[in-house]
């Protein structure tokens, strides 16, 4: 899947060394992207944005 128009975003908790990251972007309809942030041009994860909520929900109540 092409995510042409992607707006790539890093979390606010990354730091700003080059370290493992991961960005996603959340602006086109109907899906979710994530990449690493190493290799912008590589391949990307595709998630349904209720997919990408719950991931991120759960991931919150373990942090």
């Amino acid at each position: 899947m092409e995510l042409i128009g992607a707006r790539w975003r890093k979390s606010s908790r990354s730091s700003g060394n080059g370290g493992n990251c991961v960005e996603v972007a959340d602006n086109l309809p109907g899906v979710v992207g994530v990449r690493d942030s190493k290799d912008p041009t590589g391949p990307a994860l595709v998630f349904e944005p209720a997919a990408w909520r719950a991931f991120v929900a759960h991931v919150a109540e373990r942090a």
